[in-house]
């Protein structure tokens, strides 16, 4: 008896331990997550792997079926050539001057 107590005594600690972890490796409610980087986009979106992303492509996104009005707005805005297709420097965030 004393035995199965033990067990039963070490296996609830290690579901408390494994508990705990699980809540250290999730984002904290309100942060957001970091946006993918180029790369991944280009990989994730670029279905036709020709090296753009067309708006068809970036409006058929999970986040763009969210809001389409949203999104082709945000289409417009990185197309910055206006050809119809986003190329990776277009995807690319551009760095932030410092403010002086």
């Amino acid at each position: 008896m004393k035995s199965i107590t033990s067990i039963l005594a070490i296996l609830a600690l290690a579901a408390t331990i494994n508990a705990a972890e699980g809540d250290a490796k999730k984002p904290e409610a309100g942060k957001k997550k970091a946006p993918p980087s180029p790369e991944q986009m280009m990989k994730t979106l670029d279905k036709d792997a020709n090296g753009s992303i067309s708006k068809e492509e970036f409006l058929a996104s999970p986040g763009a079926k969210k809001d389409a009005a949203k999104a082709e707005e945000r289409f417009g805005k990185m197309d910055k050539n206006k050809d119809g297709s986003l190329s990776k420097e277009e995807i690319t965030p551009k760095p932030k001057k410092d403010a002086k």
